[in-house]
C-alpha cells in the first residue's frame, strides 16, 4: 500500500554560534536566507554554559515568538560541538554519565519552551580503553547506550517530548558508525518499547570511516539513505568529499569539489521508503511520514558574516531546485 512522504527544507543553527546573540536575528536571518525550518543548535543556548536557568528559558520563549513572527518552524534542538568533547553517556564513571543526562534533560526543557518536542544529536564517545579491551566490553557499551536511550525516552515523555534522535557518526567510538550498527541500535532501543520513539539521524557527510578500516556500503551515503532514511525524521545535508565531513555550503565552488548529488539523495530516500517493509527495523517501528532535510553548514571562524550569509542564501536556492518552496511530497 502506498503512502505519502513529505520532505521539508531547513537549516541548522550552527552558523549562529559565536556570532549573533539576539533571538530575533536568529529567526529573521533564517527566514531571509530562504529556509522555512530551523534546527536549533545546542551551542546557541547551552544548559550548562549559557547564563542562568531563567535566561535560558526566557530566551527560548523569545525564540518561539520570533519563529512565529517570521514563519519559521523549529524542528528540534540538536547538539552542537560542546557535547562532542566528552565521553558522556559512554563514560565508565556513572557520575559522568549522569551529568550528561542532566544536560539532556535540561535541553528538553529548553526545547519545550522554544515550541518543539524533539531533541537529538550525539552525547557520548566510547573510550579507547574500552575498545582496546575487546569486542565484549565494546558491545556492552553499545548495549548500555540502548538502555540509556530507553531511560531518556521515559523522562522525555513525562516532560512532554515526542521523539529523540541519535546521530550516525564515522568512528567506532561514536556509535552507530556502520549501517549494521545503525540498525542494531534502532532495534535495540525500540524493541524495548520506549515511551517515545527514538529515530536515527543520517548525515550525508558522515561516511568517512575509511581511516578505521571501513569499506563498501558503509562509505556510501546513498546506501545509508536507502537502508535508514525511512527511520530518520532528520537528514543532515552538507557538501563534502568522501574522506571528510567538511560541512561545506552548496555553492558552485564547493559543488565542484564535493561529491554530494541532490538528485541521487532524493532517489535514495524514495527507494529506502519503498523498501522499508523489508528492513529488520520495521518490526519495531513505523517508517516516518515526514523528514526534514537540514542544511548543516558549519563555517570556520575566519569566515566573515557577509560571505557566510551569501553562501547560506545560495545554498537554499540550490536546494530548492529539488524542494520547490522548501517542500517536496512523494508517494512511496
Amino acid at each position: 500500500m502506498s503512502r505519502e512522504l513529505t520532505l521539508q527544507l531547513g537549516v541548522n543553527g550552527a552558523f549562529i554560534t559565536r556570532r549573533w546573540e539576539e533571538p530575533d536575528n536568529w529567526m529573521r536571518l533564517t527566514n531571509e536566507l530562504g529556509y522555512p525550518a530551523h534546527e536549533f543548535c545546542g551551542d546557541v543556548i547551552d544548559p550548562f554554559f549559557s547564563g542562568s536557568r531563567d535566561y535560558q528559558l526566557k530566551t527560548a520563549a523569545e525564540v518561539k515568538a520570533a519563529a512565529e513572527q517570521y514563519g519559521v518552524h523549529i524542528t528540534d534542538v540538536y547538539t552542537g560541538v560542546a557535547t562532542h568533547r566528552f565521553h558522556g553517556l559512554s563514560h565508565s564513571d556513572e557520575t559522568c554519565r549522569q551529568r550528561m543526562k542532566e544536560w539532556i534533560y535540561a535541553t528538553m526543557d529548553i526545547a519545550l519552551a522554544m515550541g518543539t518536542d524533539r531533541i537529538g544529536g550525539h552525547w557520548d564517545a566510547i573510550s579507547v580503553e574500552v575498545m582496546e579491551a575487546g569486542e565484549g566490553p565494546y558491545q556492552a557499551a553499545v548495549d548500555r547506550l540502548c538502555d540509556t536511550f530507553v531511560e531518556l525516552a521515559e523522562v522525555g515523555c513525562a516532560k512532554g517530548m515526542a521523539a529523540l534522535y541519535i546521530e550516525q557518526m564515522y568512528i567506532p567510538s561514536e556509535a552507530p558508525w556502520t549501517i549494521e550498527q545503525g540498525e542494531y541500535l534502532l532495534i535495540g532501543i525500540n524493541k524495548q518499547k520506549p515511551a517515545i520513539p527514538v529515530y536515527l539521524t543520517v548525515d550525508v557527510g558522515h561516511m568517512a570511516g575509511m581511516c578505521y578500516g571501513l569499506e563498501g556500503e558503509d562509505l556510501d551515503y546513498l546506501a545509508w539513505l536507502r537502508r535508514l532514511a525511512p527511520f530518520a525524521e532528520i537528514i543532515h545535508l552538507q557538501q563534502t568529499t568522501p574522506e571528510a565531513s567538511h560541512h561545506w555550503p552548496f555553492t558552485e565552488e564547493y559543488n565542484a569539489k564535493g561529491h554530494i548529488e541532490m538528485e541521487a539523495v532524493l532517489e535514495a530516500i524514495q527507494a529506502g521508503h519503498e523498501d522499508a517493509d523489508n528492513s529488520p527495523v520495521s518490526d519495531y517501528m513505523e517508517p516516518v511520514d515526514r523528514s526534514f532535510l537540514i542544511a548543516e553548514i558549519i563555517p570556520g571562524s575566519t569566515k566573515n558574516e557577509d560571505e557566510l550569509l551569501e553562501e547560506l542564501a545560495i545554498s537554499s536556492e540550490y536546494l530548492k531546485q529539488w524542494l520547490p518552496d522548501g517542500e517536496l511530497r512523494l508517494t512511496v
